[in-house]
């Protein structure tokens, strides 16, 4: 456990202020213009003593409605997935917990061999023929995978599918900002993405065609289609896919996938308030070196020994400067031993039936809550483990309601799409029981009669 206590005694503070040539704290604030500071004193409470501290610090937290304290059918991004205990015991060791991606490699071969394990696993996942050290999340995966096939094909136009998630619209945006490459949407009126109308959007200026499957409505995909698609305009295909989804799923890369990215908190990162994350990238063999961030690649030494060490590591800013593939020179190792230790500990098998639980539990619960008079599906496509539900009052209200329940009911889509202001999008995974389940549906009846 972290320290609970930090001495900073009024002598500390002297000396610490000595040392940097400032004779109080106020001093160090007087640059700050007066109109951003705040011209009262913070309104906290008197000093308490350490056990006083505790529990008012646990009646704080307590407030939060998280997923241990209520029952989770939230998702658009982030899953509550079962996470083995071993993974918390492994990864707060301080061999790993203090550890960050290596300059120099052959000083950090336990560090190393556990990021290259973890690029196998997620080249295998992905169906393609390499993998990177891991990016911060799926969003700046997504942004990275975008700047990368600008530069593979010298075309700056990105046509998205309507079901890429909002959110990871927007980092793209950004991202594409300074190097002028323009956004297009290809439309998905009915839940998947409409294949003629992006086949009229994607030409010569696209570099690549953006699909997500499962997308962010839940639906699958056409990827072979979409492939097709890409390729005949001579764009790349992108596609964003939930790891986890692809213990069931084939991987886009057999499909026709030319780079693959998504989110990987679901292998046994927890749901944490919103992070740390996982950015899962993956692309074809031939496009590594246009590839963002870190690769950790096998070697033997001069006596035949077997190791580790970084590849291809001059793509990167730290190095090259402006001249960078990217502005990426880092990764969340930490979170990708979890992820690693998470495949390891599950294998083949449990990994698949983890996929096949989610599944089943979601279809389930599709087909009980759409016996409530008033909710109805939003969409007919298939579905994986999300889906979207139609409902009858006001899915703001209704969550909150829920909420009082100890249930967290979906996410709203009103705040991302003004057309589906009626319309949740419900997450079922593994973890969920039918108990739960069946509760929720109960609940959700009574606040809709």
């Amino acid at each position: 456990m972290a320290s609970r206590y930090i001495a900073n005694t009024a002598d500390e503070q002297k000396r610490m202020l000595g040392v940097i040539g400032a004779g109080s704290i106020e001093e160090l604030l007087v640059k700050i213009p007066a109109k951003v500071r705040l011209p009262r004193p913070l309104g906290l409470v008197p000093a308490m003593a350490e056990t006083d501290l505790i529990r008012h610090l646990k009646a704080l937290a307590g407030k939060n409605a998280d997923a241990d304290s209520h029952v989770c059918f939230m998702g658009a991004g982030s899953y509550d997935h079962y996470v083995p205990s071993p993974i918390n015991h492994l990864v707060s060791r301080g061999e790993f917990f203090t550890a960050y991606t290596p300059y120099q490699p052959e000083a950090s071969q336990g560090t190393l061999r556990t990021i290259y394990e973890y690029q196998t696993m997620i080249a295998e996942l992905t169906g393609m023929g390499v993998a990177n050290a891991s990016l911060y999340d799926g969003a700046s995966s997504l942004a990275e995978a975008a700047l990368m096939a600008h530069a593979v094909t010298a075309r700056n136009e990105i046509v998205l599918s309507r079901g890429v998630p909002p959110l990871y619209k927007r980092v793209t945006a950004t991202y594409c900002e300074g190097p002028g490459i323009r956004l297009r949407d290809a439309a998905g009126p009915d839940g998947v993405t409409d294949l003629e109308a992006a086949r009229k959007v994607v030409g010569a200026k696209t570099a690549a065609l953006v699909i997500q499957t499962p997308n962010f409505y839940g639906c699958l995909e056409d990827v072979a289609a979409a492939a097709e698609i890409a390729h005949g305009a001579g764009a790349l295909l992108v596609v964003v896919a939930d790891p986890v989804n692809l213990g069931v799923l084939e991987g886009p890369g057999k499909l026709g996938a030319d780079i693959v990215i998504g989110e990987g908190q679901g292998l046994g990162v927890p749901l944490s308030f919103g992070g740390p994350n996982l950015g899962v990238f993956a692309a074809k063999k031939e496009l590594v070196r246009r590839m963002p961030g870190r690769l950790v690649g096998a070697t033997v030494d001069s006596q035949g020994r077997r190791g580790f060490v970084l590849t291809l590591q001059t793509r990167e800013q730290h190095i090259r400067r402006e001249k960078a593939t990217s502005n990426i020179c880092t990764n969340v190792a930490l979170v990708a031993l979890g992820a690693t230790i998470y495949l390891a500990l599950l294998g083949k098998e449990g990994f698949r039936k983890a996929a096949t639980l989610s599944t089943a539990k979601a279809h389930y619960a599709a087909e009980v809550l759409g016996k409530i008079p008033g909710v109805i599906p939003r969409f007919g496509a298939p579905f994986f483990k999300e889906f979207t539900l139609r409902l009858p009052k006001s899915p703001d209200r209704l969550l909150r309601a829920l909420r009082k329940k100890r249930i967290l009911g979906g996410v709203a889509l009103g705040q991302f799409e003004r057309g589906l202001r009626d319309s949740i999008l419900v997450a079922v995974t593994e973890r969920r029981t039918r108990a739960e389940i069946d509760a929720y549906a109960l609940a959700l009846a009574a606040l809709v009669a």
